[in-house]
């Protein structure tokens, strides 16, 4: 008998039948108890992403492998900040900081596992670090005050993450853990480095503006798995939503959230972890060629400008690729999932170096 399954999206949310499809899909493996469907799902390789699995089994597939994944929002202070200027003076986040730099002065030596490659890195796909200003939404008391700065970190565990699912999948495929407690133990190094990744991107970026690096207000993972009310609790592409505050991801042309969250067992404890995509890759990349220059990627609707020297993924992450943000948000806050405490509007996001530009 198939676990339950729930999405919590209303009728005007843009939620593809295959997202849904995979839900059931997962709903119906050995040991499942309850799929929960985030207003942001859409489908991913073998599970869904924006979703919470709960079940007596662990199977890593469903956490996949950017173990430890996650959005951390730090703030900043800058004086006077202009945008286009502050641009060009985003450090090369392709390349781990140089042994000497000063970024790990601030996060420590302490590396999980000992794993320095791609330390200090973004990564490709929905990857990103963004310099936005704070504004009010709401009746919250945001953790950064109207008006002020946040550097926005999303990235994860990078290879780690691919090599302790690669080990898995080549003994067993997509099927369960043989031992969930070697395997969390890997995983929950995976978790702690995707979290120092976080931190050392934001000290360089924010030596790199002039500014003293800070600790995070913010930095929730959207990839685990947990022990939850006597199961496994997979999270692929949600946040935790049980009292946490969490940055829920826009687009580099749009706002981002920040939600107090208050989802309980029905929706795994969760809430969404982004916009979510409406296009695939390849859609994205054809209709955005047809639509779009290259310049006008690089300068957002909302005034922002974006550093990436890869044109592929300027289109293939256009903001015209996801689902709106106001829609998700106001889907979470309807079903009682979450509360918004404040925007974030984008100034300056890093997808990837401008090698070109330097």
């Amino acid at each position: 008998m198939s676990a339950s399954v729930r999405v919590f999206a209303s009728a005007s949310s843009w939620i593809e039948s295959a997202a849904v499809d995979q839900c059931h899909q997962v709903a119906a493996l050995d040991g499942m108890r309850h799929v929960a469907g985030m207003p942001d799902l859409h489908p991913g390789k073998g599970a869904p992403i924006g979703a919470a699995m709960h079940s007596e089994v662990l199977y890593p597939v469903l956490v996949g492998s950017d173990i430890g994944c996650g959005i951390a929002v730090f703030p900043i202070s800058l004086k006077r900040p202009v945008p286009e200027k502050l641009a060009g003076r985003f450090p090369d986040l392709d390349h781990s900081p140089a042994p000497d730099d000063p970024a790990w002065d601030f996060v420590g030596r302490d590396v999980p596992l000992g794993h320095l490659a791609g330390l200090g890195t973004v990564g490709r796909g929905n990857h990103f670090v963004e310099l936005a200003r704070v504004e009010p939404v709401g009746a919250g008391s945001p953790p950064a005050g109207p008006g002020s700065l946040v550097l926005i970190v999303h990235s994860g565990s990078r290879g780690l993450g691919e090599s302790i699912l690669r080990e898995h999948t080549s003994q067993h495929g997509a099927g369960p853990a043989a031992s969930p407690a070697d395997y969390l133990k890997a995983h929950d190094e995976a978790v702690r480095w995707g979290s120092l990744n976080r931190r050392l991107m934001a000290a360089r970026v924010a030596r790199a503006l002039g500014a003293d690096p800070a600790d995070p207000i913010v930095d929730e993972c959207h990839n685990l798995v947990e022990w939850r009310d006597g199961g496994y609790l997979h999270r692929k592409g949600a946040a935790n939503g049980d009292g946490r505050d969490v940055l829920i991801a826009g687009t580099r042309g749009t706002r981002s959230y920040l939600v107090r969250g208050h989802a309980g067992p029905e929706a795994g404890w969760s809430v969404a972890h982004g916009a979510g995509r409406k296009m695939s890759r390849s859609d994205a990349l054809r209709r955005g060629r047809a639509k779009h220059t290259v310049e006008e990627l690089r300068r957002t609707p909302v005034g922002s400008f974006v550093v990436c020297g890869d044109r592929q993924l300027l289109f293939e992450e256009a903001p015209t690729a996801y689902k709106k943000i106001e829609q998700v948000v106001g889907d979470l806050t309807e079903f009682g999932l979450a509360t918004p405490l404040a925007a974030t509007v984008p100034l300056v996001t890093y997808k990837t170096a401008d090698r070109v530009r330097r």
